[in-house]
């Protein structure tokens, strides 16, 4: 069989600073398996192309040549043109991190043009005051893209925006109509632009097949756009679609017209159904090939009448039905779902992503928002890489729980993932990764964390869980120590009897404890917020800000963002509405995409209306500003007092825990070196003195003189053997009887053991 030429691509526009991965991961998969594989981001492509100096050229012209009404912000930009040519060059420079010197005059002179994205300006000293010169550069350079973003929105390009492309076309679409309405239109500037570049890509590539990775709505006009230009050059080529957006939204699609564009649709994970789709399409190249040779095959033809018949009955074998999880339009034109039963690629055999042939040093660092949280997504380069395979928990009622990428989960051995780790550091050159798990299961994290520490690799990570009492303040130190900067979880709608409605599984204490640990680990933690979950009342909503309130005050959240709820077809809420007591009020399902569904919620409140109060309130605490305001103090309209105690937070954080020697069963780490063992003269007696060198400090450790030993020998082994897990009742099994007048559980109260759990004993 010939092997067909595959180009990957991301359509626009997903993030500005590192490559969405589903397109490493599928040519890591392909490409282990001998496939030729291309990809490329045309999100990034496109944002390099227009946002230079030859860009902003063509915009301009484009802008005086056309008969668009202006806005006094767009007039006062086009007549500043000459500085945004001049500027625009050495400022994307600077954001791919290519010119850090220039950050002293976008700070300190009037370098760049301003417009109304500097109008409301937040305090720039207090922001970024302790964290430098270049972090403050990074985000009024941001706010000078998204005036020229702002400039090209109200004129040559409406659908654009720095993360989505024409996200409204495939937003709640369960028509077509909009969609094919503007794929007939001319091409306006943009949209020329990204078929620019898809035209280069062909001529240089020839693929046979094109794959596209949807993962949002904002990335379906681009990706057919795309698919459509590939049907112009190369007729033959098959244009194949995956991704987040196909997933959730279109598992029920009839739309014929959809398949003008793409010849294959796949749900959930590819590797499996690209799997049977390219030895398809190897099959197909094949017989074309034979076909192709006309002079021979001819002549055999005519004197073997018996060979035309074994193409006539290969031509009509075509294997269609043993697809995996694919929509096709049929010979009948008539949409066809074909799900042969195959197994699925297990997690442990997906491979490695392969981040080859993208440009990494072309993509940009910005600063949108001054939230940590969504800093670290935006800012920097991360690998991005899945720990396990869907959800370990599965159960909260607002997400897509029944769908393949939550419900089927899988993990992989610690081992392996640090060989992938290894191979995209040496590969991309760069240690920082992004975990990209629903949520990444504590033990699975802890596994991660001693491999990565026994095998001395350095990491930079963060990534998303579930705030669960698994989550101990020991496992945060460790998960601290492998690299673990910042986490990620829900808190959702911060009332234990709505947490316990959407089967959570955490409490308000819990996650109070939890996230305590993380601080005081050294990880930034943010929290995802909820409001409008079905019979969320007013005084729930209120007290939910006085819950967020407490742990800004506490400094135990650093963090965090409210989202409205949203009723999606494959959660347990959508499934089940009338369990929550909500009425589905449509939209009744389409031809094409069917995910949101819109609800009444009779015995909730008006949820619409404590958005933007619970939004500033949220960004002053982040900010350390007005805790100490009445709630009231952030709604234009009367609301109830919160009836949650002042102290809920401060009490939850009293709980100690179990004492260490109620932990027999648990796993003894020590973060730190062996020790040295020395032996003084003292007026008891001898004592043993044992010596730590660390990172940044010295310390000792002084015991009596039967204890020293044990105490080295027990320090030494944690410190040098990784492999051997050593319990606490082990410890104590080996615990020194001629230690006078001092029992293993005595020991354990000393003012030594405390010394060394604060320094790095760890008990897992």
């Amino acid at each position: 069989m010939a092997s067909p030429r595959i180009l990957l691509i991301t359509p626009p526009l997903t993030q500005l600073n590192t490559p969405y991965p589903a397109t490493p991961y599928i040519k890591g998969f392909l490409g282990g398996r001998g496939y030729q594989v291309t990809q490329a981001d045309l999100g990034l492509e496109l944002v390099l192309k227009l946002f230079s100096a030859e860009g902003l050229r063509r915009v301009f012209a484009e802008i005086e040549a056309g008969s668009f009404e202006l806005s006094d912000n767009a007039r006062r930009m086009v007549r500043l043109q000459r500085s945004y040519l001049a500027t625009i060059g050495p400022v994307i420079r600077f954001l791919q991190n290519k010119d850090t010197t220039l950050a002293s005059r976008i700070c300190h002179s009037r370098f760049l043009p301003e417009a109304a994205r500097f109008d409301n300006i937040a305090d720039l000293e207090a922001a970024f005051g302790t964290l430098g010169l270049n972090d403050q550069a990074r985000h009024l350079a941001t706010l000078y893209l998204e005036d020229l973003g702002d400039l090209i929105k109200e004129t040559v390009g409406p659908q654009f925006g720095f993360s989505r492309y024409a996200e409204r076309l495939g937003m709640s679409a369960t028509s077509f109509d909009a969609m094919h309405e503007a794929l007939q239109t001319a091409p306006n500037l943009l949209d020329r632009m990204l078929l620019e570049l898809m035209d280069e890509l062909v001529v240089r590539v020839e693929p046979d097949v094109v794959g596209f990775s949807v993962p949002f709505p904002g990335n379906l006009y681009g990706a057919l756009r795309l698919a459509g230009r590939v049907k112009e050059l190369r007729p033959q080529a098959k244009t194949l679609m995956g991704g987040g957006y196909p997933n959730t939204e279109l598992r029920q699609i009839k739309e014929p017209r959809f398949f003008d564009y793409i010849d294959f649709l796949t749900l959930d994970d590819g590797e499996g159904p690209w799997l049977r789709l390219l030895e398809y399409i190897s099959w197909q190249l094949s017989v074309v090939s034979c076909q192709v040779e006309e002079p021979a095959y001819a002549g055999q033809a005519e004197r073997n009448p018996a060979h035309q018949n074994d193409l006539t009955r290969d031509n009509q074998q075509l294997p269609t039905k043993t697809l995996q999880r694919t929509f096709l339009r049929n010979e009948a034109g008539v949409v066809e779902y074909i799900n042969h039963p195959y197994p699925d690629v297990p997690h442990t055999e997906v491979g490695t992503p392969d981040y080859s042939d993208l440009p990494l040093s072309e993509y940009l660092s910005v600063i949108e928002v001054l939230n940590p949280m969504h800093r670290l997504w935006s800012d920097g380069r991360w690998n991005k890489l899945t720990i396990a395979h869907g959800c370990y928990w599965k159960r909260c009622s607002f997400c897509d729980v029944t769908l393949d990428y939550i419900s089927r989960y899988e993990t992989a051995p610690a081992t392996l993932l640090v060989d992938r780790i290894e191979q995209i550091v040496a590969q991309t050159g760069q240690t920082g990764f992004h975990f990209v798990d629903e949520a990444a299961p504590p033990l699975a994290l802890r596994d991660l964390a001693v491999e990565l520490l026994k095998r001395q690799v350095n990491i930079t990570w963060w990534g998303n869980i579930r705030f669960e009492k698994t989550f101990t303040p020991d496992l945060c130190r460790l998960l601290a120590a492998s690299g673990c900067i910042a986490v990620s979880g829900g808190l959702e709608v911060a009332s234990d009897r709505l947490l316990a409605l959407m089967e959570k599984g955490v409490t308000i204490a819990q996650v109070a404890r939890v996230t305590d640990g993380f601080t005081q680990a050294g990880i930034m933690v943010h929290a995802y917020l909820m409001y409008g979950f079905p019979t969320q009342t007013a005084q729930e909503t209120v007290d939910a800000l006085e819950v967020v309130r407490q742990l800004f005050g506490a400094g135990i959240v650093q963090s965090g963002y409210w989202h409205r709820f949203a009723m999606t077809a494959h959660s347990p809420v959508g499934k089940n509405p009338a369990k929550y007591q909500v009425v589905p009020i449509g939209p009744e399902p389409g031809d094409f995409a069917w995910n949101d569904l819109w609800h009444d919620d009779p015995t909730g409140t008006d949820h619409e209306k404590f958005g933007p109060g619970l939004a500033k309130a949220l960004y002053n605490y982040m900010h350390g500003v007005a805790l100490n305001e009445p709630l009231s103090f952030w709604f234009d309209f009367k609301t109830p007092h919160p009836k949650v105690p002042r102290q809920l937070i401060q009490q939850a954080l009293q709980d100690s825990g179990k004492p260490d020697f109620a932990k027999q069963n648990q796993r003894l780490f020590w973060l730190g070196n062996a020790p040295e063992l020395r032996y003084t003269d003292a007026k008891k007696g001898q004592r043993a003195v044992l010596t730590f060198y660390e990172q940044a400090e010295d310390f000792e450790v002084k015991t009596n003189a039967e204890l020293g030993p044990w105490l080295h020998k027990l320090l030494t082994s944690l410190a040098t053997d990784y492999d051997t897990k050593l319990l606490v009742k082990e410890a104590a099994a080996s615990f020194p009887a001629s230690v006078a007048g001092m029992s293993f559980e005595a020991f354990l109260a000393s003012y030594a053991w405390q010394l060394l759990r604060e320094k790095g004993l760890l008990i897992l």
